[in-house]
């Protein structure tokens, strides 16, 4: 009679903790489901929120990357004397200027484009330097011609950057 009663009551015991097992994975499952829900609109909240920031930053460096085309920044910037030295501490100082106004954008592109903007303003200079260094070159207005007809030949690095923000920009939006 004791078997019979134990028997019974693992009979009535068994769908009991079986309905409270399959409730308990239900209610785990639905709250992380609502959990994962309550995060998913936070963060359209925040994109909701960030995006002009973002666009505004690439806007920006944008910007960066125009005025420091080496085209468009001998255009814009005549030489004082004929020192060729001048010019090209005059035109490194200007790219290093508008680079310093903008350093603060970083925060709000990935790394990966702010490498990219790095080299193209490392890239500038370097070409400027290099030009510079040339004995060819004997007064800042043989430096404007060479450096103009060199990039007639091939493309700014500020091109290449901001050919790929462009690319960027157009993922996000």
């Amino acid at each position: 009679m004791n078997s019979e009663k134990i028997l019974e009551l693992g009979f009535y015991t068994l769908p009991a903790i079986i309905v409270g097992l399959v409730a308990y994975y239900l209610f785990s499952s639905y709250f992380r489901e609502q959990q994962n829900n309550r995060k998913w609109i936070i963060q359209k909240e925040n994109q909701k929120l960030s995006l002009p920031i973002r666009l505004q930053a690439y806007e920006r460096l944008t910007l960066f990357l125009e005025r420091i085309n080496p085209t468009r920044l001998i255009v814009r910037v005549a030489p004082v004397s004929d020192d060729k030295f001048d010019y090209e501490n005059l035109l490194i100082n200007l790219i290093e200027q508008e680079f310093e106004h903008n350093l603060t954008q970083q925060i709000y592109i990935n790394d990966e484009s702010w490498n990219i903007i790095l080299t193209a303003k490392n890239t500038t200079i370097q070409i400027i330097r290099k030009t510079c260094m040339s004995d060819k070159i004997s007064t800042s207005y043989k430096l404007r011609e060479v450096i103009l007809s060199d990039l007639l030949e091939n493309q700014a690095p500020s091109v290449i950057a901001l050919n790929y923000l462009k690319n960027e920009v157009n993922e996000f939006l």
